[in-house]
């Protein structure tokens, strides 16, 4: 009984933090970053800044020019962004139902001229009409996008992995807030056991040269965490460094590499003696998790 007490307390916590946090949307007028493009082979990624440190992205194929976004919680830029490229808009991937980035589906579906295939993996996704589950595959123009279930910041949390038809190129995963640069989500709906498995097993076993996109301008934070949890990284020293000169001229950070979270990010470094020294666990990953998560979210720098 207590347990389910909590869990509704819990519950209403985090829906009164995402209203709050609504109430500081900064509009166009004041991005907190600035739009980029990324180019890779078979696809271009628009990386549109929104709210106060969100990020939606834009997917394009280079070949049809057939496009989704990811989290479109400010539909009037996608809009203005899907035009002025002269794209195909056809899908909404939507990584989890928080309204920072499931909250702007229902009014695109709205504005949008055209019919929107809106996926996801939770019921609870305004305007979804595609659930999708671990390894459900589906493609953009002659991108093909497989699905990786990462439960555990939200139950029904998706991670979205795109690759180029032909497999013999550097893919990109949109992890909205499963994995950060340097960090990971808050367990609100899950355990560390989930996250161990969507981090260090699911998202660490894609190749090391793939593009991540995460939801959000953290990296500056998680960063310190990860320098907090080992001075000595010199890898974590040197992002840091790089992140700071990004951020003063408000460019965005994102994206990182598979590889590269691999050698930074504490959360998916549990296996390391290092981080498991700071935790005070030895030779147990999921422990560690654990107890990385709790320091991290009363961690201040």
């Amino acid at each position: 009984m207590f347990s389910s007490v909590w869990r509704n307390i819990e519950t209403q916590l985090t829906s009164y933090y995402f209203r709050v946090q609504k109430l500081r949307t900064v509009g166009l007028r004041g991005m907190h970053s600035s739009l980029e493009d990324v180019t890779l082979d078979s696809m271009q990624v628009k990386i549109l800044p929104a709210l106060q440190d969100n990020y939606m992205y834009l997917i394009v194929d280079s070949k049809t020019k057939e496009a989704a976004v990811v989290d479109p919680v400010d539909p009037e830029l996608v809009i203005k962004t899907v035009k002025e490229s002269n794209v195909k808009l056809n899908k909404v991937l939507t990584t989890h139902h928080h309204w920072d980035h499931a909250g702007g589906n229902e009014r695109l579906v709205k504005m949008w001229d055209g019919k929107l295939e809106v996926y996801g993996g939770d019921e609870r996704i305004g305007a979804m009409n595609h659930k999708v589950c671990q390894d459900e595959t589906f493609t953009i123009g002659t991108l093909k996008v497989r699905c990786l279930s990462t439960p555990c910041h939200t139950s029904g949390h998706i991670c979205y992995y795109v690759t180029a038809t032909n497999g013999n190129e550097a893919g990109a995963v949109f992890t909205g807030d499963t994995l950060f640069q340097g960090g990971c989500g808050r367990f609100f709906e899950g355990t560390p056991e989930e996250m161990y498995d969507a981090l260090c097993a699911k998202l660490s076993a894609l190749p090391d040269d793939t593009k991540v996109f995460c939801g959000h301008e953290y990296t500056l934070q998680n960063m310190s965490f990860a320098r907090h949890v080992e001075p000595d990284n010199k890898n974590v020293q040197n992002r840091i460094e790089w992140a700071k000169l990004r951020r003063a001229t408000k460019d965005p950070t994102v994206p990182s590499t598979i590889g590269e979270e691999k050698l930074w990010n504490p959360f998916m470094r549990v296996h390391e003696a290092t981080v498991q020294n700071h935790a005070g666990i030895s030779a147990n990953p999921i422990g560690t998790m654990e107890a990385l998560r709790k320091e991290k979210d009363n961690f201040k720098a």
